[in-house]
């Protein structure tokens, strides 16, 4: 895709592309293709050529929703401006877009269309391969490839038929593009293939093939941890949207490349340090955040040592952000963008020797492993295991004063588990998410997450339900939003759950979530449940605040309480009423407003799910 397209159309014929925008083009001269709605007929008959396409197929494409009653009659209108566009065909002059019973057929020739030709190059390269000639086939199929412009038709997706043809085109570019890579790295030439797969996987991040070529083409350019890293980038996406695991091939590949590595270890040079992985691929559902994901990308792109830190409650999706920022700032962090999770699988922290070690090993700092005795048991245990943290945590500082790196510190519990971390000198940034404020660590820059506004959450069930079911019953999906408090991972689980659930009417889960009692056993999707990870959260407060949340959770049903209300019901005096409330809004379990107003003039606000948890578990 980095070279100009190689055009294969005779003179004084006209050449058509769908890899990439439709365009038509001849003697070296774009052609103009009409209205929209001529287009998609051409675009629809070119991405069957030489097939009969049935009018319906036709009409579904121009007028997927309500076709007029003129539609057979402006069909042959366009048909008959693309026979005029595409002129005779072949020596005999005979017409291009011929009628039958099975509807229109375009004629077109393989040197007038870029599929045709693509397609060829594809089984003449395979055939090549077939034969031992793995050079040729390199040739050929990266010939393919230099036809592909982008997206195909990409501006014509918003026609439901057009974007199946669209979808089915890219396939077989990627399946192409791995085919390529693939033969590149038997041939010794893994590097040529490295960037173009990182692009496609960040596109593509579920497609496996295409990963384990980005693997090997990374081993086998010598970049063993970056190759590693994204097999476990991969195994947690797949954990998080899947809840499976890589298949028992590409967990072979990663165990080889890891036995290769240890055989291969030498003593590292002065340059000892590796550019670190990206960070695993964004969600396809991120929705929302402009304003905050455009302050992060200012903060952290701005060239200066930053320590940022994105608060906001269980659920609210600030792993997700972090990842999207950490993706648009590749080109800031030459050295590279690595994650690292601050808690185990069961919540609880993991120990300061333990993520140094895992950052060492990503990034590739020299004598980084896993200190001496039990490095998972908290408190560090003996001497020799507090010198080696010691050391590690040195090499840490050493490596981050020599690079430019961004490190994203996900899901950290409090100050101490981060402090030894960030950077003391250098140019590397620090990305912190954390269910509390962490008020603790100072100078630091400061992303509070709301809920989502009612127009991202819808646009973010629509992604996961289909737009057709959302603007099917408008009211039901804006109040199912809104019984999921904006909580970016109850609006998921809804739309997972509904999409599953295809027979069920948006009012009538709509319903459900709106019932007090019910709402947190209908957030459950496989096994991702919004209860359990408001219970994780709840886990972290302490006795008291639990205790506190509980009682104030009754009064934020009605929209919101004041803090003589707080006063009242915590039956306290004013001032610990203000210490408790101010101690829920450190933990994010509480929300208060954006700017300056007096204690008494404030509204505070718990999160609606958040407070039918403490509900039942203080206040019920």
């Amino acid at each position: 895709m980095t070279r100009p397209p190689v055009r294969t159309a005779p003179s004084g014929a006209v050449y058509f592309s769908l890899l990439g925008p439709l365009t038509a083009r001849l003697d070296g001269h774009e052609l103009p293709l009409g209205p929209r709605k001529q287009r998609l007929v051409l675009a629809t008959l070119l991405s069957r050529p030489n097939t009969p396409v049935p009018v319906e197929v036709l009409t579904d494409a121009v007028w997927p929703d309500d076709p007029p009653r003129t539609a057979r009659k402006n069909l042959q209108v366009y048909v008959s401006a693309a026979r005029t566009l595409l002129g005779p065909g072949g020596h005999e002059g005979r017409d291009r877009v011929v009628h039958g019973c099975g509807g229109y057929l375009l004629r077109i020739a393989e040197g007038e269309l870029d599929t045709l030709r693509f397609g060829s190059l594809a089984r003449a390269g395979r055939a090549a391969a077939g034969r031992g000639d793995l050079a040729g086939a390199a040739r050929l199929l990266r010939e393919a490839l230099d036809l592909w412009e982008g997206p195909p038709l990409n501006d014509l997706r918003d026609s439901a038929g057009v974007a199946e043809e669209a979808g089915r085109l890219e396939a077989r570019c990627l399946t192409v593009y791995e085919d390529w890579a693939e033969t590149e790295i038997e041939l010794g030439r893994p590097a040529v293939a490295v960037d173009g797969l990182r692009d496609l996987v960040e596109r593509h991040p579920l497609r496996e093939r295409l990963r384990a070529a980005w693997m090997n083409s990374l081993h086998q350019s010598g970049r063993q941890a970056e190759a590693l890293a994204v097999y476990d980038d991969y195994r947690q996406l797949m954990a998080r949207e899947l809840g499976l695991e890589p298949s028992p091939a590409m967990a072979a590949l990663y165990r080889s490349m890891l036995g290769r590595g240890r055989e291969a270890r030498q003593p590292a040079p002065a340059r000892e340090a590796v550019g670190p992985a990206a960070p695993p691929a964004c969600t396809a559902a991120f929705t929302g955040r402009p304003g905050e994901l455009r302050e992060l990308l200012e903060v952290l792109g701005c060239g200066e040592e930053r320590v940022v830190v994105v608060s906001a409650p269980a659920g609210a999706g600030k792993s997700a952000l972090a990842l999207r920022a950490a993706h648009l700032l590749a080109d800031r962090f030459p050295d590279g963008r690595v994650r690292v999770r601050v808690r185990r699988e069961d919540g609880t922290a993991r120990n300061r020797a333990e993520i140094l070690a895992e950052l060492g090993r990503l990034c590739g700092v020299a004598g980084h492993a896993a200190p001496p005795g039990n490095a998972a048991s908290p408190g560090g245990g003996a001497g020799g295991d507090r010198a080696a943290t010691a050391a590690l945590a040195d090499a840490w500082q050493e490596w981050q004063a020599r690079h430019r790196a961004l490190i994203v510190l996900d899901d950290v519990p409090d100050e101490a588990s981060v402090r030894g971390l960030l950077s003391r000198s250098g140019k590397c940034s620090v990305l912190i998410t954390a269910r509390g404020q962490l008020a603790g660590l100072a100078p630091v820059h400061r992303i509070s997450l709301p809920a989502l506004a009612d127009g991202e959450a819808l646009e973010l069930l629509g992604k996961l339900i289909g737009a057709g079911r959302l603007r099917a019953d408008p009211g039901a999906a804006l109040r199912i939003v809104r019984a999921c408090g904006g909580l970016p991972l109850a609006v998921e689980v809804s739309g997972m759950r509904l999409a599953v659930l295809r027979h069920l009417p948006l009012a009538e889960y709509a319903d459900r979530l709106d019932d007090p009692s019910a709402a947190l056993d209908e957030l459950v999707a496989g096994d991702v449940s919004v209860r359990d990870r408001i219970a994780s959260g709840w886990q972290d407060l302490a006795d008291g605040d639990r205790w506190v949340l509980g009682r104030l959770a009754g009064l934020a049903e009605d929209g919101g309480f004041t803090l003589d209300r707080a006063t009242e019901a915590l039956g306290c005096g004013e001032r610990a009423a203000i210490r408790a409330v101010e101690s829920l809004i450190d933990a994010c379990a509480v929300t208060s407003p954006a700017g300056e107003v007096t204690a008494h003039a404030a509204l505070y606000e718990v999160p609606r799910l958040l407070g039918l948890y403490a509900h039942e578990r203080e206040g019920g």
